[in-house]
């Protein structure tokens, strides 16, 4: 049996959406990063359109930058967490903060890649 309270798949749609705009807007809001990432996504999401030879292409580039965004936004979660738990200084929370960074740079060095490969082809 199902409980009252528990949300049917098509109710939970609602709240989820919700709870992700709050999280977004909450990230614009307080994460510098974030917020400069956003704004490269929008300068370069239209230049991915224009260089783009075909849909693929333009998937690739633009998934980039999505991957950017989406570790930001987990490295941030991670680190608002952190901080919850405590702000002295711990060598796990250090730790965790130091690999969420890392995936950042990943993505970043991802970008990079898929962006310098594009041009090259250009050339």
């Amino acid at each position: 049996m199902r409980e009252k309270n528990q949300y049917s798949h098509i109710q939970r749609f609602g709240p989820a959406t919700r709870n992700s705009l709050i999280g977004l807007k909450a990230a614009y809001k307080y994460e510098l990063a974030f917020r400069q990432e956003v704004f490269l996504t929008i300068v370069m999401t239209p230049l991915a359109a224009y260089l783009a030879d075909n849909f693929t292409e333009f998937a690739l580039l633009i998934s980039g930058l999505f991957a950017i965004l989406i570790t930001e936004l987990l490295n941030s979660a991670v680190e608002a967490t952190v901080d919850r738990v405590g702000l002295e200084h711990h060598e796990l929370s250090g730790r965790a903060k130091d690999i969420g960074s890392a995936a950042v740079f990943i993505a970043i060095v991802y970008f990079l890649i898929v962006w310098l490969a594009k041009i090259y082809t250009m050339l």
